[in-house]
């Protein structure tokens, strides 16, 4: 069975390995799968391709957002490498 861990701490978790600020549409409270991955996913992986394939597993239905660097939800197709740049300005 997979560990359940509260959204604010998954959220810490991607944010620590992916360099990738995230918020979950959920409760504090709630809880959902732990992020268990070791490395961080490739940078020419696409925003729906990283939420498909290992955020939105995880979170039990809950919505999601991205948040890029200017404080706006960049486009799906935008690759994961230019968001995390978009981090440094």
């Amino acid at each position: 069975m997979t560990e359940k861990i509260s959204v604010i701490e998954f959220e810490a978790k991607v944010l620590e390995k992916e360099e990738i600020v995230i918020r979950v549409r959920a409760s504090f409270s709630a809880k959902v799968s732990d992020y268990n991955y070791d490395r961080k996913a490739a940078k020419n992986q696409t925003i729906t391709g990283f939420l498909t394939e290992r955020i939105k597993p995880a979170l039990n239905g809950y919505g999601v957002v991205i948040v890029g660097g200017d404080y706006t939800t960049p486009h799906s197709r935008t690759k994961l490498g230019r968001l995390r740049k978009s981090y440094e300005k």
